[in-house]
């Protein structure tokens, strides 16, 4: 059997995140800066109270020089009072300091995903992004709070003990650095072996985000399709993968622990030998032992440390790694920068020889060329697949083409700098996302400075007035998670009602009023009319209630179009627009005798049936 390829050995961590951790420690060099002075005031202070320990034992008990006794008690209690204003000072320093990184995190790279292209929000679960903006900034505190301040700190601490310790004994020193240099390697090699599951821990915590977020979102198909067994069990395989990873980290920590602990005694071993020979030889007076010890203890603590401060630094090199493979994707206003200003549009829109592709190599819109007039309406039907939503899509930039141009005003679109084309679109789409806030906040989303007079003027054009007056609040009914509280046609009206208050010169109405019943459309036709006076229209549909009026209509099958014209024209040609008229729009005729009217079907003639028996009792 032929071997295997091998893997280039993954990075622990990667230049990225190193730069990101270099540049976020610059931004925050004066906090830290001071935190760290206060750091070894705090720790040059706690020196004072071992020293005096040898003074008490040689002078004072030994030479008898109980004088000694209150200035050493003095300088105890000075050593004691200033660890207790730096400490607190470092906390507040640090503290905030940390939190303040953490919020400025969450906040650029929430702004950095916004500006992501849409592709990119189609291909990952929003639970992972959730999990990238709140989860991974989470651990930068321990670069710029207490972890790595601390850490140095206690490297200087334990480098002034060590000279201590030399001036003491020499040899003693010597057989201590091998030791505590077997216990950092030792560490070292540990954490190379978990840093590795600190970045996987992370990806495994944002794919059960994923799809926990997936199951609540879809909770009434998980319900109306009884899934909850299935979902349970995808929820239990992720949780468990998450166990392990957490139980094999938590083994390795431990592990150190334990090492730490073996070295530790290692030390007090060789300082009951080598210390009880030197105090015996006159080497060492009983007070330099004593200092000898608790100096000792000075500078294995922050190797000790290391096993946790290293673990909490290791898990925020793993967030800022995370963070930087999202940073590291192109926005889709990358090139704003360098593109021309775009003022208000009339919006003449022209599609000239377009190409597109999701995928290399399927084409799906091919060579499509056509001319919107300002203030005019392109209507598109078809097939379902024909590729309706897709030249859409490129009209609202959410999409690029792969060959051709499109064209605002007799501009390029890929010239044009995309914040201010945007700002010229209004939208309702099939999807009537609302958010969990009023009714009033979800109409006035793109203008939200707009006064309530605004709101509710767009509201009546859009037919909303009639049921929001029915609610106790008003305007200002809250309509729950993805405007769940209420109907689909009441969702819709909320949409057009947001369209209507933005004022676009682009106007984009895709199953406009696919939610609404036949009585609430005929309403709401007047309200359409009125939005797409002057405005540029495309509208995709089936109803041809909604596309009887529109200047054009484009007839695409297989990304390409087939047919053009108006209503009219197109039905004289008796080509595939009349197939889609006799399917659809004559067979609504046929069903319904005058739209807009309930439509009660004749009684059928009863059906003769046995009497039913009623059941055996149990």
């Amino acid at each position: 059997m032929a071997d295997a390829p091998t893997r280039p050995p993954k990075k622990t961590i990667t230049p990225g995140a190193w730069q990101e951790a270099r540049a976020l420690i610059y931004a925050h060099r004066g906090r830290l800066a001071l935190g760290l002075g206060l750091l070894l005031v705090n720790r040059l202070a706690g020196l004072v109270l071992p020293s005096s320990s040898k003074w008490v034992i040689d002078r004072v008990i030994n030479q008898h020089h109980p004088e000694l006794l209150l200035p050493l008690a003095l300088a105890a209690g000075g050593a004691t009072l200033v660890q207790a204003i730096t400490g607190f000072g470092l906390s507040q320093v640090l503290g905030v300091a940390a939190q303040r990184a953490i919020t400025d995190m969450r906040r650029t790279v929430q702004a950095y995903v916004l500006r992501l292209p849409i592709s990119y929000f189609d291909s990952t679960k929003s639970g992972i992004l959730i999990s990238r903006i709140m989860t991974d900034a989470e651990g930068i505190r321990n670069l710029v709070g207490t972890g790595l301040v601390q850490l140095v700190g206690g490297l200087v601490t334990a480098a002034i003990a060590l000279g201590v310790l030399f001036y003491l004994n020499w040899r003693l020193t010597l057989i201590a650095i091998l030791i505590l240099a077997c216990f950092g390697g030792g560490m070292a090699y540990a954490f190379t072996k978990l840093r590795p599951l600190f970045r996987d821990r992370g990806k495994l915590n944002a794919d059960v985000t994923g799809r926990l977020g997936e199951t609540l979102g879809g909770i009434r198909i998980v319900k109306a399709y009884r899934a909850e067994r299935s979902e349970r069990l995808v929820f239990t395989r992720g949780a468990n993968a998450l166990f392990r990873n957490i139980a094999t980290t938590m083994t390795g920590i431990s592990g150190v622990g334990a090492f730490a602990t073996v070295i530790i005694g290692a030390i007090g071993i060789l300082m009951i030998l080598e210390g009880g020979h030197a105090i015996l030889s006159g080497q060492m007076t009983l007070g330099d032992f004593f200092m000898y010890g608790v100096f000792i203890g000075l500078v294995a603590l922050p190797l000790i440390n290391i096993a946790s401060i290293g673990t909490q630094i290791t898990e925020a090199f793993a967030g800022l790694d995370r963070i930087r493979e999202i940073r590291r994707l192109v926005t889709e206003d990358a090139e704003d920068g360098a593109r021309a200003p775009l003022a208000e549009v009339a919006g003449d829109v022209a599609f000239d020889n377009v190409t597109f592709e999701y995928v290399p190599g399927a084409e799906v819109v091919k060579h499509i060329s056509f001319r919107a007039a300002a203030g005019s309406t392109t209507a598109l039907v078809g097939s379902s697949g024909a590729g309706k939503s897709t030249l859409i899509n490129l009209v609202l930039t959410f999409n690029r083409p792969k060959s051709g141009r499109i064209l605002v005003d007799g501009g390029d679109l890929a010239t044009l700098r995309l914040a201010d084309y945007r700002r010229q679109l209004g939208v309702v789409l099939q999807d009537n996302f609302l958010f969990d806030g009023t009714i009033a906040e979800n109409i006035a989303f793109a203008r939200p400075h707009a006064t309530r007079e605004d709101i509710e003027e767009a509201a009546r054009i859009a037919h909303c007035d009639e049921f929001v007056r029915r609610f106790e609040k008003g305007y200002d009914t809250v309509v729950g998670e993805r405007g769940v509280k209420l109907s689909g046609g009441e969702r819709q009206r909320v949409s057009i009602a947001r369209a209507i208050l933005a004022d676009p010169r682009i106007l984009i109405l895709d199953e406009a009023t696919s939610s609404l019943d036949s009585e609430s459309e005929a309403a709401i036709q007047d309200g359409l009319r009125t939005l797409r006076r002057g405005r540029t229209t495309f509208v995709i549909a089936h109803r041809l209630s909604t596309i009887r009026s529109a200047d054009q209509i484009l007839v695409m099958e297989h990304g390409e179009i087939v047919e053009r014209g108006t209503h009219a024209e197109l039905l004289a040609k008796h080509g595939r627009y009349r197939q889609l008229y006799d399917k659809q729009y004559r067979f609504e005729q046929d069903l319904f005798v005058n739209p807009g009217e309930d439509f009660t079907p004749e009684p059928e003639a009863p059906v003769t049936a046995p009497p039913l028996t009623p059941p055996a009792r149990l």
